[in-house]
């Protein structure tokens, strides 16, 4: 506290709280009680805060390191260990010795061989250093590889990996057009297959890359790092770069207590090109970004629709839902995604979970306007009937196109909503109609839980493989 009173903010005030034996009392043991447990939790908080914001954090330091603390930890202990001396304080004693630990309280011995302003000085020097320690020019590396170089196919884009970066996060450096959404190796989005070279898979869940997968020469990109120069294929149309606009809103209408739908028009009348199914990043202010399906078919496209589910606290949303207005100016980039309809004679199952009808109706409008002919189911899945925000819509399909149906699904239905349809999961509603998926085609497009959900249950029916087709993701802070 003496140390601390010599700043000039505090000019002698905290040592006050010791002259007097009256002051040392549970008030101010309460206070540093607070300051020891309180803080550190507040701090605990941030960094969990922190952690959930950046995609794959690693929240422990290397093995060696690890290991070289748990080493000096055990040889301290052994060395000079750890003794309570017991007995309560007694003020009218004054000690003529103290034993500092130079391991937790190595500044101490200082405030007393130096003059404190010193003492002052060696820490904000310190801190300094810490904090400019990102910045410093990189350790000299012998032998090791600055950066791999990766071959994507279709096409022949190339792309420059850096050491332990993932091949999403190089392509996305380079503006590459990449499909994922959870970025964390959870939905399975960004599978790819590797043609020559090798990666180190890194960290998955097994629901996005099973095992027959990965035998198969498959990997992640959010996930896989290089371990030498690669080709890979997407599977896909050769990537292109990524394209920002700015446009104005044209209308805000709101479809349920918890959607908006919002129509988005480019000045001077310009037209987006897209793919049913795909959809567009807004950009916010601090460069944030949040994902949104195109809701509009490809042949509709003179005005972009999105739908908007309310997240509690989700900064993109409830500024729509709060402040948002006709004539604001919105900037978004796009469009990115492969969760497209693909070519082939199966009949299509969709499976939707709440605004993940968006890419779905952008699809089902995009195929009656082809004349695809296949026979088409959707099951949508909501919490209560007044989330089913566009289903006379998707009831009107089901008139006019015979190929066309649409099931319903509520997974918390109140007696008070007099609901007399399907309930439970609206995956598990599907497999009661199709317990036997061979020869169907699967779309699954909603929360990543309901993804990792519903995708290895269709796998278990028969369901291919290569005929299973997701769009997972995250609400709110993280995703969409």
């Amino acid at each position: 506290f003496e140390w601390l009173d010599w700043l000039p903010t505090f000019g002698g005030a905290l040592m006050r709280n010791f002259i007097y034996s009256e002051s040392v009392n549970d008030r101010l043991f309460s206070l540093l009680a607070f300051m020891h447990i309180g803080v550190p939790l507040l701090v605990l908080l941030l960094m969990w805060i922190h952690v959930q914001r950046v995609p794959r954090a690693n929240t422990n330091p290397a093995r060696p390191v690890m290991a070289g603390l748990l080493l000096t930890m055990l040889a301290l202990a052994l060395a000079k260990p750890v003794v309570s001396h017991g007995g309560a304080a007694d003020l009218g004693v004054a000690a003529d010795s103290l034993e500092f630990d130079w391991f937790y309280l190595t500044l101490f011995p200082l405030l007393y061989a130096w003059p404190l302003a010193h003492v002052w000085a060696l820490l904000a020097a310190a801190t300094a250093l810490l904090v400019a320690l990102p910045w410093l020019p990189p350790r000299f590396r012998r032998g090791r590889v600055e950066a791999f170089q990766v071959v994507v196919r279709p096409g022949s884009t190339r792309l420059a990996v850096r050491q332990g970066e993932t091949l999403l996060e190089a392509g996305l450096r380079e503006g590459i057009a990449l499909a994922y959404e959870c970025r964390n190796g959870g939905c399975g989005v960004c599978r790819f297959t590797i043609v020559q070279g090798s990666v180190d898979h890194g960290a998955y869940q097994p629901s996005a890359l099973p095992d027959a997968m990965r035998a198969r020469g498959e990997a992640l990109l959010c996930c896989a790092t290089p371990l030498s120069d690669l080709e890979v294929e997407l599977g896909s149309p050769a990537p292109v770069a990524i394209r920002e606009y700015e446009g104005r809103v044209d209308s805000i209408e709101r479809l349920s207590g918890e959607v908006m739908r919002l129509m988005v028009s480019l000045p001077d009348g310009r037209r987006i090109g897209f793919t049913a199914g795909q959809y567009v990043n807004i950009v916010l202010d601090d460069g944030q970004r949040r994902a949104f399906s195109f809701a509009n078919p490809p042949h509709d496209n003179a005005r972009i629709e999105l739908h908007v589910r309310l997240i509690p606290g989700g900064r993109f949303t409830t500024h729509v839902f709060s402040g948002m207005k006709a004539g604001d100016s919105l900037v978004f980039e796009g469009p990115i995604g492969a969760f497209s309809l693909h070519e082939s004679e199966r009949p299509i199952l969709f499976v939707a979970g709440a605004t993940g009808f968006a890419p779905i109706k952008s699809i089902v409008e995009d195929a009656f306007q082809r004349g695809i002919r296949r026979p088409m189911c959707l099951y949508w899945g909501v919490r209560r009937p007044g989330d089913l925000y566009m289903l006379e819509l998707a009831e009107n399909w089901q008139r006019q196109h015979p190929n066309f149906k649409v099931v319903p699904v509520l997974s918390h239905p109140e007696p008070e909503d007099g609901w007399s349809g399907r309930t439970g999961m609206v995956h598990a509603a599907m497999l009661e109609d199709f317990p036997d998926l061979k020869g169907y085609e699967v779309y699954v497009c909603g929360s990543m839980k309901m993804v990792e959900t519903a995708i290895p249950a269709f796998l278990t029916q028969g369901l291919a493989e290569d005929v299973c087709f997701s769009d997972a993701f995250f609400p709110a802070a993280v995703r969409r």
